[in-house]
């Protein structure tokens, strides 16, 4: 978010349809009992985010200046007692309103897993020649029997032989994931409609049409579906689960147990934005890619790209690397690109990718940054991993309200993916995907 937004704007994670909540008093000492959808303004955390990250708080992915927000009294509490001030801002409370508008939907509209999945395969089933489904894994809870979910993807392009498989084939790639925090529900409504998008569009549009007959574009519209099931057991009121379904690690009680899925990820593990408290909402779970959610998605992604790029830091990917890799979070309205983990620290590549970000950040009306120049710095999350291990262009895009339209938060009405969302992220999504041919090439 940009730094002059107010604050409501800016830290507008709860809405009922369509006007902000009515704030909640800061709470006193032991006057109040815990209230988990709280949300509170840090003023100038900027510098000690990985301080207050470490402390195991639910700092929110987002930003207004130097101020940073956490959510929960009990994160508040911690907070104030390392020195620093808090403000309240809204609660993260569903309106009672938001009722299912049809079955497998929940909080007015947005799709379960289950629709997900069956909006895949009704679109393989409806477009042989250019849709297939993959299966590519088991989430945590299916691989132990206690119910859990498919990890699914779907691939999209005018079929060949060869195509839409586990192989790294000619064709340039376009990847997009959503979900990977269960919690940011308007992203994997993003997916759903860029799906369907493609297939409708194909043969009358004609940048489409050339997309798919050059390119095939893979989506995971639900990155952490045990996550996004626990999400759409509140109905209409959104648990809001960040993380996966493990919990061996911890008992945390409900929204707060489970791995960090994007701090999981085997680069720069470990290092900063992360906790190794398991009821941290950034928690990193107990090694690099334990997450069988991370391992499997990981293991696909590395089966489509050739490894590009030597190992370090500041080692460049060739110019004619080929492929482009977007995950999709909210709602800082920003778009991030490697590294995650230092700020001060470069790619190889940072020029191209520094200048492609800001392409895709004026098209959205975002800052553009590394995480830490915009953000605070985070280690282990896809994108670094992404280009890490395989020398791929990647890119978080953060959803998020940049035009004060009460679209912002973690519960937006579902209104706002057709009426804001949607046409926003449309054409920058076309444009990162007409990226993949040669997101490296020099003028």
């Amino acid at each position: 978010m940009t730094a002059g937004r107010s604050r409501a704007a800016t830290a507008g994670v709860a809405l009922a349809a369509g006007a902000l909540l009515a704030l909640a008093p800061l709470p006193r000492a032991g006057a109040q009992p815990s209230d988990p959808n709280q949300v509170y303004r840090v003023p100038g955390a900027a510098a000690r985010s990985t301080e207050l990250v470490a402390s195991g708080v639910d700092l929110l992915e987002r930003r207004s200046g130097d101020d940073l927000f956490v959510l929960g009294t009990d994160d508040a509490t911690r907070v104030r007692g390392m020195g620093f001030a808090v403000d309240a801002e809204e609660r993260v409370v569903a309106p009672v309103s938001a009722r299912a508008a049809a079955p497998d939907t929940y909080y007015g509209g947005y799709r379960t897993v289950a629709a997900q999945y069956s909006h895949l395969d009704a679109v393989a089933a409806a477009h042989p020649d250019l849709a297939s489904v993959l299966t590519y894994g088991s989430s945590w809870l299916k691989e132990r029997g206690r119910g859990g979910n498919d990890l699914k993807a779907i691939c999209l392009t005018r079929k060949s032989e060869g195509d839409c498989t586990r192989a790294a084939t000619p064709k340039p790639k376009f990847f997009l994931i959503s979900q990977i925090h269960s919690r940011e529900i308007s992203t994997g409504e993003v997916s759903y409609r860029w799906i369907d998008r493609l297939v409708d569009a194909y043969g009358t549009d004609p940048t489409i049409t050339a997309l798919l007959d050059t390119t095939e574009m893979w989506v995971v519209p639900v990155a952490n579906p045990d996550g996004v099931d626990i999400v759409a057991s509140g109905g209409a009121s959104p648990i809001l689960q960040r993380k996966n379904a493990n919990d061996s690690h911890r008992d945390c009680g409900v929204g707060r147990t489970g791995v960090d899925l994007n701090r999981n990820a085997g680069s720069h593990f470990g290092e900063s934005g992360t906790s190794n408290d398991p009821c941290s909402d950034v928690y990193l779970g107990p090694s690099a890619d334990s997450e069988v959610e991370n391992s499997a998605l990981e293991a696909l992604i590395a089966d489509l790209y050739p490894d590009r790029r030597e190992d370090g830091d500041a080692t460049a990917a060739p110019d004619d690397t080929t492929g482009m890799f977007i995950t999709l979070h909210a709602d800082a309205a920003q778009v991030i690109f490697p590294w995650g983990h230092d700020s001060t620290v470069h790619t190889g590549n940072d020029a191209a990718l520094r200048a492609f970000g800001e392409e895709l950040g004026g098209k959205l009306g975002y800052r553009s940054g590394q995480a830490g120049e915009i953000l605070y710095d985070s280690a282990g999350g896809t994108e670094d991993w992404v280009y890490d291990k395989l020398g791929v262009a990647a890119y978080t895009i953060e959803v998020g309200d940049s035009d004060d339209r009460g679209c912002d938060g973690f519960l937006p009405p579902y209104s706002c993916q057709d009426e804001y969302y949607w046409p926003k992220l449309e054409p920058a999504l076309v444009m990162a995907a007409r990226k993949a041919a040669a997101p490296y090439a020099r003028p």
